[in-house]
């Protein structure tokens, strides 16, 4: 039986494909107010603001590709059972051939009715549906004709697929996290339900809080600290 191997990823895995970042010095808050695109009450305010917003995001994903850490992570799969939980709404992962993908925060690819909004129980998957790298603006309408919004799970609302995530977390033999800062709740939380004799390895180029003494920190980007990291279990294999 192979191995399970979580992998949490953030913006750091696909900060390669050009895809920007949100925290980062010279990242999108810079040019954008969070509450403005990235909240349901922003979406209240000014839903003309927040589609323009996401419409950009569509666009830059269209001429994006996956980077060789995206495709690391895919080939895993080949000797290990890999589960991805990504906090990216990019779809990077599934282009490079991941098949298990749990998207924390949506899907950017995606929309859905405004009346579906992501509430304690969730929202109906039969109502979301792909847009690919299409625009959507006021007045564009779901079926039953109500506005349609990004399949976005923004700051104010629930996630949904949290419970998904932490099951993965709870069976994993191996977590991986690469490229996240570990700043955004629920998922900064995830690694806290690894099991205790669970290896954590964190891919970051930055300091990284010593959170557990089961992490170990691969101090690099995405694309360098994989290649590390696949070394790592060679090493590991080979004993």
């Amino acid at each position: 039986m192979k191995k399970k191997i979580a992998v949490l990823t953030g913006a750091g895995v696909s900060a390669e494909s050009g895809i920007s970042t949100f925290r980062d010095s010279g990242g999108l808050w810079d040019n954008y107010n969070v509450e403005d695109v990235a909240s349901i009450d922003g979406w209240y305010r000014n839903p003309g603001l927040v589609l323009d917003f996401y419409n950009t995001r569509r666009k830059e994903l269209a001429s994006a590709s996956p980077n060789a850490a995206h495709l690391a992570i895919a080939g895993l799969e080949k000797d290990y059972d890999v589960t991805v939980i990504t906090q990216n709404v990019d779809n990077l992962h599934e282009r490079a051939g991941s098949t298990r993908i749990i998207h924390l925060h949506g899907e950017l690819t995606k929309v859905r009715p405004e009346d579906s909004c992501n509430d304690r129980d969730g929202f109906s998957e039969a109502k979301v549906f792909d847009i690919g790298y299409g625009e959507i603006h006021l007045g564009d309408l779901s079926p039953d004709g109500v506005q349609l919004r990004p399949h976005i799970v923004w700051f104010g609302e629930a996630v949904p697929k949290i419970e998904s995530a932490i099951d993965a977390v709870e069976a994993a033999d191996i977590l991986l996290i690469v490229g996240t800062s570990l700043q955004v709740y629920p998922a900064a939380g995830l690694y806290r339900y690894a099991g205790r004799n669970t290896p954590i390895y964190i891919i970051d180029p930055k300091d990284v809080p010593a959170y557990d003494r089961r992490i170990t920190h691969i101090r690099n980007v995405a694309t360098a600290g994989m290649e590390e990291f696949r070394r790592i279990l060679e090493r590991q294999k080979a004993d």
